[in-house]
């Protein structure tokens, strides 16, 4: 298997597979989605391949999604100490996993299926066997996942994915919808603290309505699906026939949807909206909230994916 460049990038080797126009990379490191276009159209806000993911981009998020306050937290009798990697606000973030090499599972032209075991360690004092796995067809980008237990005793676990979808130009101006009926509040750190109805609120995108100046930073939940049972959020630019849409199975119960307003690198803030499927709310691992609770040998699995608009970026068909 061959990297897209000859000299070692920062993200390890690189994974490409193709269907017709579209085309994907995903990393060794952390199994991250680096890159994902239709022709010349960009579908999500990746990252260079001599860079390293800034902001999150396209990582796996595993065994918890987002924050977790102090990174502390207890699970039956074992405790965890997790390294807090958000140090201005206390917290740890986006779990174990985003920066570790994942092994290739199996490879094919249009998919790939990359791994993680994850040893027990002072953050996670459990043992987790990851499998992410990425395929192209003509309904565009599906991203599966599968955990187990290794353990000998019941594990805690959730997981989380961190696209930013692009419709090619500043958020100011697209059009977003949230099928979600509820949003978390947040604490000055990030934290949940309850949640409430979005209807009337700033954060109610249930129907397709433009961004603006709105900031989100916001978790949202309460989710509506459709009869496939698949809840739907999308981002357009109707005056430009582009829309991207990100569908998620019933294993993801919360969507957190950010855009990008405090992103470190200046010229990176609010270009692309990250909409990321989760199957537990931030900090989890001390709520309990939405967290599953993995007997030994049982697994999870789950699926998601981002369906672009043909009608502005050409044809699916090989």
């Amino acid at each position: 298997m061959s990297s897209v460049n000859a000299v070692s990038p920062l993200s390890g080797a690189q994974y490409e597979i193709r269907h017709g126009s579209q085309r994907a990379i995903v990393t060794e490191v952390g199994a991250t989605l680096r890159h994902y276009s239709v022709e010349d159209a960009d579908i999500i806000d990746g990252f260079g391949v001599e860079e390293w993911s800034p902001s999150g981009r396209g990582q796996v998020l595993a065994p918890w999604p987002n924050r977790l306050d102090r990174g502390q937290y207890r699970f039956e009798d074992r405790a965890g100490q997790a390294a807090l990697d958000e140090p201005e606000l206390q917290n740890a973030i986006h779990g174990l996993v985003r920066w570790l090499p994942w092994k290739t599972a199996s490879k094919s032209a249009d998919e790939v299926a990359l791994t993680c075991a994850l040893h027990p360690q002072p953050g996670y004092p459990w043992r987790l066997d990851l499998e992410v796995r990425y395929r192209l067809d003509v309904t565009g980008l599906t991203v599966s996942f599968r955990a187990r237990n290794a353990s000998n005793v019941p594990a805690p676990f959730g997981i989380g994915f961190h696209p930013y979808l692009t419709v090619g130009a500043a958020i100011d101006d697209a059009v977003l919808q949230v099928p979600a009926n509820r949003c978390l509040v947040m604490d000055d750190r990030g934290l949940p603290v309850g949640h409430e109805p979005v209807a009337g609120s700033d954060r109610d995108f249930t129907e397709p309505r433009s961004v603006g100046s709105v900031r989100l930073d916001t978790g949202y939940t309460d989710l509506v699906r459709g009869a496939d049972g698949l809840a739907r959020a999308s981002v357009a630019r109707p005056d430009k026939g582009r829309r991207v849409s990100l569908w998620a199975d019933s294993s993801f119960r919360y969507l957190m949807v950010y855009t990008g307003d405090t992103i470190e690198n200046v010229s990176r803030r609010r270009r692309a909206i990250a909409i990321e499927p989760m199957t537990c709310p931030p900090n989890a691992l001390r709520s309990e909230i939405g967290l599953l609770k993995l007997e030994p040998g049982q697994h999870v699995e789950g699926r998601w994916g981002v369906v672009p608009d043909w009608a502005e970026i050409g044809t699916l068909t090989p």
